[in-house]
């Protein structure tokens, strides 16, 4: 895909407002006008009927993460570990219709079980995001939040910023709604799994 492409594409999802169906949730996300920089957030909560040890099983496996995500096709830990830890690394490879293939390698930043994973991407001390689940006991279940930074180290998205300026504010705001309904459907996915048995979704 050019680069034209990219552009064009991400600007055509502005204006359809990417990502309004996602089933049974409503966005959130809203026009800040927020730039790459900024460092912009989102967070998506999910209520789950079931002990927080039982979803963290779920949120700590990142080989369960594919299968939960729309975007990420493969990941793998690194250096021979076969489990998190803090300071562990694992690489990640995605796919976007728009932004063509990528891999990224990230870093475990938090790692508190059975109520905090994290992890940043590519550098640590600049990723170019960064992810975590939290856990909280609630309501005789558990309530779980995904939540994200974009930046502020680069990324695949400065790419397209870099060659459509005046755009900024714009694609920034179409990749966090994307972000956020992506991450709509792994919570979904995590909460199936987790009060229905892991053959409740199917790869």
């Amino acid at each position: 895909m050019t680069s034209e492409s990219i552009y064009t594409t991400l600007e055509v999802e502005a204006h359809m407002g990417v990502g309004d169906a996602m089933a049974g949730r409503s966005l959130v996300v809203e026009w800040t006008g927020a730039r790459y920089a900024d460092g912009p957030t989102v967070e998506v909560p999910v209520w789950i009927d079931a002990p927080p040890q039982r979803v963290w099983e779920l949120v700590s496996d990142i080989a369960l993460m594919p299968r939960t995500s729309p975007e990420l096709q493969s990941v793998e830990w690194l250096d021979g570990r076969r489990g998190p830890a803090l300071g562990a690394r694992f690489v990640g490879r995605s796919s976007h219709e728009a932004l063509g293939e990528w891999a990224t390698t990230s870093h475990v930043v938090r790692y508190e079980p059975p109520r905090v994973f994290a992890w940043a991407v590519e550098d640590p001390e600049l990723p170019s995001s960064v992810w975590r689940f939290e856990l909280e006991e609630r309501d005789g279940g558990t309530l779980l939040r995904e939540w994200m930074q974009l930046g502020p180290g680069r990324s695949g998205l400065s790419y397209a910023i870099d060659r459509m300026p005046d755009k900024e504010q714009k694609i920034v705001f179409v990749r966090m709604r994307e972000f956020e309904t992506n991450m709509g459907a792994t919570l979904d996915v995590i909460k199936k799994l987790a009060e229905g048995g892991r053959d409740e979704v199917e790869a």
